[in-house]
């Protein structure tokens, strides 16, 4: 059995899952990050789970370094180097505005000045063939002016690149001779698409976020070696699945989304290992709330997301996230109404309870308010929380606001299970799926505790809450094969005649998938090629993504597609017509199945789980204090039942149902919960 140890970086947390016979089973640890040196909060969790770097043949990372410096706009100085007389394409965008009708809106700043944007002579028409010649003299003095200025990363973006690179990989060369310490990235690499804005934001972003994250990424690529490190290092990627240490290093664009994805990973495997395979995820963490669809076992995959108002053109999975968190900080509006975040206390100074600075009443707060959280057992006892100082901040709050202190607590969790399944709704509803067609996974420090009530809201029947679920993120990293993605825009019409034009496409991205493949030391033997299309309608904008049988198609293929087709844009957008369609880009996700890990199964009880019952809690609901059962869920056994109104406890998390709720315990340890 091969041993595996997943790390992922959270703001508040970072989760440690060590599965293999090095662990003994599967151990589940928890250190506080380190923001300022997330490197060492990573060596940090090493410690605790007490691993041996030496025996490890997997290391799964996921990290927000990405995001963070995006949301904070500490990444590198950048510029552009693009086409001649399309320097404004950047700041142009598209000319619109996320918030339409808010006249106080202001455009977040660019994340490139205009200072820095430089031209080129040079353009290709829309098949790549050459109208303007490549200046290499003028490309110098670009470089040098780059070089003079400060810069520390370029973007490089020129017209109809991703149907030529030529002239692209020849700045590259002058670049490096002429700026030589200087990161570069090109717009093909990243996206062979059409589009120049989003292509130009893609690569805009990956030349952010570049020189922090390699210079994170080796030097803890070091500290491993230092420990005899001789396995696999991977990362999660936004898009699903995992990439080596050094495609990240080269790419770090695909690791924006890095530590949410892996939750959505694991609960597709999971969901399948359980007999759920329709999924809509919870991951409730200390500063926000990612909410994810699976639908047959597969996430939701987007090729575009936006960050910001900043595009970025590479497969996404579909993860709608909102500022609803542990620390999320309850106020009164200028109207005397209650509102809970997006504003958070994160890990410093961390809710009142902390005791680490914060005065403010938060979600976490409230949750010990009412009597949810036992003050004593807050990650195992690790953290004792202080519950004086969690009553003078929300008495101070409901002073402001004219209500009872225990008005207020249950208040502040109602608003945040509003905005929870308003998310769920956007994930789902608006992406042509009914909620009641699928089971909530709820997981994240807090994502138990508000699964269930959730589930309620909305009309699901059934919830479910995995093992440790404080760490599933880190868990669902354990179980990511190692994936690429590939595209090219070719727009043809999906007819016989056009069949060969596709198959050229789709034959050159296998090669490019055969090489990054390779390069990444998966055997053959492991590869699988999952072929697709964005197709549409002649005249219109937006596409669908339609997956393919295979990569090489047929004449007789044709009113297959299109009958495949018809049903994903029904599903997507409610109707399907006879027009003609036409195919916008061609892709290729090139998978790398690794070993699956082996998940430990939960000794089975007797149905009865009075032996895990360690007491009894008043808890304020709906307007008076009620008895809660609490469990401690270690003492569990397979098949043991649990009726409503009760609390099960965990080191790192706190599952709650209330009366008419009926959990039952999973053969792998999961809390499935039903409810009349």
């Amino acid at each position: 059995m091969t041993v595996r140890i997943a790390v992922d970086v959270g703001g508040t947390f970072t989760d440690v899952v060590v599965l293999g016979e090095a662990a003994e089973g599967m151990r589940h640890e928890k250190v506080e990050t380190v923001p300022t040196d997330p490197a060492s909060g990573v060596l940090a969790g090493f410690a605790k789970a007490d691993a041996d770097l030496g025996a490890l043949d997997f290391f799964v990372h996921g990290t927000t370094l990405g995001i963070n410096a995006l949301l904070t706009r500490t990444g590198a100085r950048v510029a552009i180097v693009t086409t001649q007389g399309f320097r404004d394409v950047y700041e142009v965008g598209r000319t619109d505005r996320e918030p339409m009708y808010d006249f106080k809106y202001r455009r977040p700043k660019s994340l490139v000045p205009r200072s820095l944007v430089f031209e080129v002579p040079e353009r290709l028409r829309f098949d790549g063939s050459e109208i303007l010649p490549f200046d290499a003299d003028a490309a110098r003095a670009v470089a040098r002016r780059i070089r003079e200025q400060g810069a520390s990363s370029v973007a490089v973006c020129f017209l109809h690149s991703y149907a030529n690179p030529a002239h692209e990989l020849e700045m590259e060369r002058i670049l490096r001779e002429e700026a030589p310490g200087v990161s570069v990235t090109l717009s093909h690499r990243l996206s062979r698409e059409y589009r120049e804005y989003e292509r130009t934001s893609t690569a805009v972003i990956d030349a952010y976020v570049k020189p922090i994250t390699t210079t994170y990424l080796e030097t803890l690529e070091g500290n491993l070696k230092e420990g005899d490190f001789a396995g696999h290092f991977l990362l999660t990627r936004s898009g699903g699945g995992a990439m080596t240490v050094q495609s990240a290093k080269e790419q770090p664009v695909h690791l924006v989304l890095s530590g949410p994805a892996g939750g959505v990973i694991g609960a597709a495997a999971f969901g399948k290992i359980i007999g759920h395979e329709n999924l809509i995820t919870i991951d409730m963490g200390g500063t926000s709330l990612d909410a994810s669809l699976i639908a047959a076992g597969h996430a939701r995959i987007e090729t575009e997301q936006l960050f910001e108002t900043l595009p970025v053109s590479i497969p996404t999975i579909d993860i709608h996230t909102i500022g609803a968190g542990g620390g999320s900080i309850a106020w009164a509006d200028e109207g005397g109404h209650l509102q809970v975040g997006p504003q958070s206390a994160g890990a410093v100074p961390g809710p009142a309870c902390y005791a680490k600075g914060g005065d403010q009443a938060t979600f976490t707060d409230a949750a010990l308010a009412v009597g949810y959280l036992d003050p004593d057992n807050f990650l195992g006892g690790e953290i004792p929380l202080d519950a004086s100082l969690t009553q003078e901040a929300i008495e101070r709050l409901s002073a402001s606001l004219g209500i009872s202190p225990d008005e207020t607590a249950e208040g502040i969790l109602r608003i945040t299970n509003a905005k929870i399944a308003g998310a769920v709704r956007v994930i789902s509803i608006e992406r042509g799926y009914h909620p009641k067609d699928f089971s909530i996974l709820g997981f994240g420090g807090a994502g138990a505790f508000v699964a269930a009530e959730v589930a309620r809201e909305l009309g699901i029947p059934t919830t479910i809450i995995p093992p440790t679920p404080a760490t599933f993120s880190a868990f669902g990293m354990l179980m990511a094969d190692v994936v690429n993605d590939f595209g090219q825009t070719r727009i043809v019409p999906v007819d016989g005649d056009s069949i060969e034009s596709v198959n050229e496409v789709f034959a050159r991205l296998a090669e490019l998938g055969a090489e990054s493949l390779g390069a990444d030391g998966i055997d053959r033997e492991s590869w699988l090629f999952l072929p697709s299309a964005e197709m549409r309608y002649q005249g219109q904008e937006h596409t669908v993504n339609v997956p393919f049988a295979s990569h090489t198609l047929a004449a007789a293929d044709v009113p297959a597609v299109l009958e495949h087709f018809s049903a994903v844009h029904r599903q997507q957008y409610g109707h399907a017509m006879d027009d003609p369609v036409e195919i916008v880009t061609v892709r290729l996700r090139t998978v790398g199945t690794l070993p699956s890990p082996e998940i430990p199964q939960l000794a089975a009880g007797s149905g009865d789980a009075e032996g895990a019952r360690i007491g009894t809690r008043s808890v304020y609901r709906a307007g008076g204090h009620q008895d809660y059962a609490v469990y401690d869920r270690r003492q569990l056994l397979a098949g043991d039942t649990i009726a409503g109104p009760a609390i099960v406890e965990e080191p790192s998390s706190t599952t709650v149902i209330h009366a008419g709720d009926r959990l039952v315990v999973g053969a792998y340890g999961e809390l499935v919960i039903r409810w009349d």
